[in-house]
C-alpha cells in the first residue's frame, strides 16, 4: 500500500508540474497569436488524444510521464509552404524575437506562479510548525560557545524575523553556504524571575562546517536542535520495566545515575543506550513525592539494533507554533519565499560545479518519488510545499543555458537580439548535441545517486 501511495503521490505531482509548465508556453503562445497544434503531458507515442478549440489543437496523454511538451506550427518541423498567408503569420518563427522569448520563458515563469500561488496559500492559513525555542547542547558546539545554553527563543536572524524552525534552518542555510556568521536575537529565561524574559543577542559562527556536514543535519553540528518537553512519563504500560519498578504517570525524572536529564529526549536516549544495564533513577511523583529507584531496561529489536525500552510514554513533541498572514502580506512573503529558493539553488549548482558541494545532491526520480510519498503520508500541507519546492526547482533547472532547455533557446534569441541575426543552424545542431550529453550525464548521475541511497 506504501508503495502504491508513493507511486500515486509522484504521479500528481508530475501531472500538475507538467501541465502547469506547458500551459505557459501554450496559452503565452495563443496570445502571441501562435497556431498550437498539440498540449501533450508525457513524452513518445500517444496514447490518448482529443481535439477541442477554435484551432482544433490536440490535446494528448503519452505513454511516457517524465514531461511534456506544447507542439506549435513551426517551419522547422512541418511543411508550410501550401498554408495561406493567415495561417502563416501564425508560425513561431515568423515571430519577432520578443514574443518568441516570451513564449520560451512562459514555461518555467509558470512553475514560479505556481509556487508563489501554493506558498501564498499556506501562508494565508497558517502553518503549524515547531518553535524556535532551542535544547541544551554540548560544550564544544559553536551554539554553546556563542552564548547559548538552552531554553532560548530565536526571534531573528541577522535582523530578519523568524517565527518557525523552518524559517530559522532557511535562513541559517543561506548563511552556511557563504560561510557568514549568524547574529541571532534571543529571548532568555529571567533567572531572577522565571516567568519573565529578557532578550539577547548572540553570535554564532558558521565557517567551522565543512561541505559533508551542509548535506546533512547541518543544525545539529551547530549545537541547534528542537526543545522537548520536560522528562515527565506519560501512560505506562502494564508488565514493564517502569511499572515494576513503581514509576507512576506524572513522574518528573531528574537524573539518570550520574546523569541530569534535561528533557525527555534525553530520557529516552539514556533508556535505548542502557539495554539489559540496571539504571538508579531519581525524581519527583506527580504529588510532589521523591524517589529513587532502580529500572532495567528490556532489550527489542529495532530495525538492526538492539535497544532498550522501559515501557513508559515519554511526551517528545516540541513546542509550535501556528504563522499566518493576512494576504498581500502573504503573497509578498511567498514571492520573497521563491526568490530565495531560486537563488539557493543557484548557488547550491554554482558550488557543486567548483567542488565546494557534493553531487550526491543531484536527486533523480527515484528520490524524488519517495519524497512525495513521505510528505503526502504526512498531510496535504506537507505534500503541498513540497510541489512548490519541485516547481521552484523545475522552474530554475528550465532557465539553465543549456541547449535542449529552455535557458539554451532563451540563450539563442539574447544573441539574436545582440547580432540582430539568428544562430547559424549547423551551429544550433552542435549546440543541442552538446545540450544532449549534458542532460544524459545529469540524468545518470541523479539516478547513480538514487541506487546508492536506496542501497545505503
Amino acid at each position: 500500500m506504501t508503495f502504491l501511495q508513493t507511486v500515486i503521490a509522484f504521479l500528481a505531482a508530475l501531472a500538475v508540474l507538467v501541465v502547469v509548465h506547458e500551459l505557459g508556453h501554450y496559452w503565452v503562445a495563443r496570445w502571441c497569436g501562435v497556431k498550437v497544434l498539440r498540449f501533450s503531458v508525457g513524452m513518445g507515442k500517444i496514447v490518448w488524444s482529443r481535439r477541442f478549440g477554435p484551432d482544433q489543437t490536440e490535446w494528448a496523454i503519452s505513454m511516457l510521464p517524465f514531461g511534456g511538451y506544447v507542439k506549435m506550427l513551426d517551419a522547422r518541423e512541418q511543411d508550410v509552404s501550401t498554408l495561406p498567408p493567415a495561417e502563416l503569420k501564425r508560425e513561431f518563427t515568423s515571430q519577432s524575437v520578443w514574443k518568441r522569448i516570451a513564449i520560451v520563458a512562459a514555461g518555467p515563469l509558470a512553475n514560479f506562479l505556481l509556487a508563489i500561488a501554493v506558498f501564498a496559500g499556506l501562508y494565508s492559513y497558517g502553518v503549524p510548525e515547531p518553535a524556535t525555542r532551542i535544547r541544551a547542547m554540548p560544550e564544544s558546539s559553536a551554539a554553546y560557545q556563542a552564548g547559548l545554553r538552552g531554553g532560548e527563543l530565536i526571534t531573528a536572524v541577522n535582523g530578519e524575523t523568524v517565527r518557525a524552525w523552518s524559517d530559522l534552518r532557511w535562513k541559517l542555510t543561506q548563511l552556511a553556504l557563504e560561510k557568514a556568521p549568524a547574529r541571532l536575537d534571543v529571548q532568555r529565561p529571567n533567572p531572577a524571575s522565571p516567568s519573565s524574559t529578557f532578550v539577547d543577542t548572540v553570535t554564532v559562527r558558521l565557517d567551522g562546517l565543512v561541505t559533508e556536514d551542509l548535506e546533512g543535519d547541518f543544525l545539529a553540528k551547530l549545537g541547534l536542535d528542537l526543545a522537548r518537553p520536560k522528562p515527565v512519563l506519560g501512560k505506562i504500560m502494564p508488565d514493564g520495566p517502569a511499572m515494576q519498578a513503581g514509576l507512576r504517570e506524572g513522574d518528573l525524572i531528574h537524573k539518570v545515575g550520574d546523569i541530569t536529564v534535561t528533557d525527555g529526549l534525553a530520557f529516552v536516549e539514556l533508556i535505548r543506550a542502557s539495554s539489559g544495564k540496571p539504571l538508579q533513577i531519581t525524581g519527583v511523583h506527580a504529588n510532589g513525592q521523591p524517589f529513587d529507584i532502580t529500572v532495567t531496561p528490556e532489550s527489542y529489536t529495532k530495525g538492526d539494533q538492539t535497544v532498550g525500552r522501559i515501557k513508559a510514554e515519554v511526551p517528545l513533541a516540541p513546542e509550535m507554533v501556528t504563522t499566518s498572514d493576512a494576504p498581500v502580506a502573504a503573497v509578498a512573503k511567498a514571492v520573497a519565499k521563491t526568490w530565495d529558493t531560486s537563488v539557493l539553488t543557484l548557488k547550491m549548482l554554482g558550488k557543486m560545479l567548483i567542488g565546494e558541494v557534493s553531487w550526491k545532491n543531484i536527486t533523480g526520480p527515484i528520490t524524488i518519488a519517495d519524497y512525495a510519498g513521505q510528505t503526502a503520508r504526512i498531510g496535504i500541507i506537507s505534500y503541498l510545499t513540497f510541489i512548490a519546492f519541485i516547481s521552484i526547482s523545475l522552474g530554475v533547472m528550465n532557465l539553465l543555458p543549456i541547449p535542449v532547455l529552455d535557458g539554451g533557446l532563451l540563450l539563442y534569441y539574447s544573441l539574436e537580439l545582440l547580432t540582430g541575426r539568428a544562430l547559424p543552424e549547423r551551429v544550433g545542431e552542435i549546440a543541442q548535441r552538446a545540450g544532449v550529453g549534458i542532460l544524459m550525464t545529469l540524468m545518470a548521475v541523479a539516478v547513480f545517486n538514487d541506487i546508492v541511497r536506496l542501497m545505503s
